[in-house]
């Protein structure tokens, strides 16, 4: 079950969600059907649960929300993006463990 601190980001609400921001975003490109995806699930949940107000932790779902994966030029699952003032400023494709995953989120945070 996922974080009630992870917010799902669709097409429709991509800019005030994640542009739009007043914090770091990291957004999780994502789909049911991928299993990488699934893996790394608890560590976004994790993520959000710990980083409080420092930090928007967002998943999308490629396959509902096909706008925003094309305009980022998404091409696999799992791809995370960190995004800081409405700039991309960081891009991660495929899954991770922890250590790593906290790794590319200080690259905005610290």
């Amino acid at each position: 079950m996922a974080s009630d601190k992870v917010t799902i980001v669709t097409d429709a609400n991509f800019d005030a969600e994640v542009l739009q921001s007043d914090t770091p975003v990291l957004l999780d490109f994502t789909a049911t059907w991928c299993g990488p995806c699934q893996r790394i699930a608890p560590l976004i949940d994790a993520l959000a649960e710990k980083q409080g107000g420092n930090l928007k932790v967002c998943k999308i779902d490629i396959d509902s929300n096909p706008r925003a994966p094309m305009k980022y030029g998404i091409r696999g699952v799992p791809t995370l993006m960190l995004f800081d003032a409405g700039n991309k400023v960081g891009t991660h494709v495929g899954a991770l463990n922890g250590a790593q995953l906290d790794d590319f989120v200080g690259q905005v945070l610290f």
